[in-house]
């Protein structure tokens, strides 16, 4: 079968990805060929013997900034065997990762991500490849590895079949522009926390009730910037 949605990673941590990719959800899509992750070493693609990936930054100023060649040539080699792909640039500067975005993701049958480090990414990466910018939050990671991962995983379990039940993400938080209501399970009561009586109603419209309500309540407490603009 072949993989509704591919994805190279350009990194100098190849091994960054080995733990997350092997469990869990995004496991068991790579398993059944839903999803397909290659994860490519920039030192590879070095133009010396020391495989340097990074240079003093023009102008001075403290920290290194990673070169160009190295993901212009990681880019070229990926997408003369793959075919061309949309090229993520995982960056503080990018817009905000959000499920819409994710969604639009999903979409796209191959995924370049490209991963920075150290004091960041010669210029020309942006301008010069990057198709999108992305960025998980208003703070500042060692590196876009973790911002990828989280990428990776939004998308892919947007594609149909990985979840298990494909009403899942339907029903996830910001699917319907909301935060997530609360769940529960066994036990009924526990340490004097008891599950709310509507959920032991059998009466599915009063339950359906309940959580929009609970969703709308969390919302405005913990996000009310999402309600902006909504009935």
């Amino acid at each position: 079968m072949a993989p509704t949605l591919a994805f190279d990673i350009a990194t100098i941590f190849p091994t960054f990805f080995d733990g997350a990719l092997a469990v869990g959800v995004l496991g068991k899509a790579l398993e059944r060929g839903l999803v397909e992750v290659r994860v490519h070493d920039l030192r590879s693609y070095s133009d010396d013997a020391y495989r340097s990936v990074d240079d003093y930054p023009y102008g001075g100023g403290v920290g290194m900034v990673m070169k160009p060649e190295p993901f212009f040539r990681a880019v070229e080699e990926v997408e003369a065997q793959f075919g061309r792909g949309w090229r993520v640039f995982l960056t503080p500067q990018g817009k905000p990762l959000t499920q819409e975005v994710c969604r639009s993701l999903a979409e796209r049958e191959h995924l370049i991500l490209l991963c920075g480090r150290y004091k960041g990414v010669d210029e020309r990466v942006r301008e010069g490849l990057a198709d999108e910018e992305i960025s998980i939050g208003d703070f500042v990671l060692s590196g876009g590895e973790t911002a990828a991962l989280a990428v990776v995983d939004a998308a892919a379990r947007l594609v149909p079949g990985v979840l298990g039940d494909e009403d899942s993400a339907a029903t996830d938080s910001f699917a319907t522009g909301l935060l997530d209501h609360p769940h529960y399970t066994r036990p009924r009561e526990f340490r004097g926390m008891a599950v709310p009586e509507v959920l032991l109603s059998g009466n599915h419209g009063e339950v359906e009730k309940w959580r929009r309500e609970q969703a709308l309540k969390r919302t405005r407490a913990v996000r009310p910037e999402l309600l902006e603009g909504k009935d």
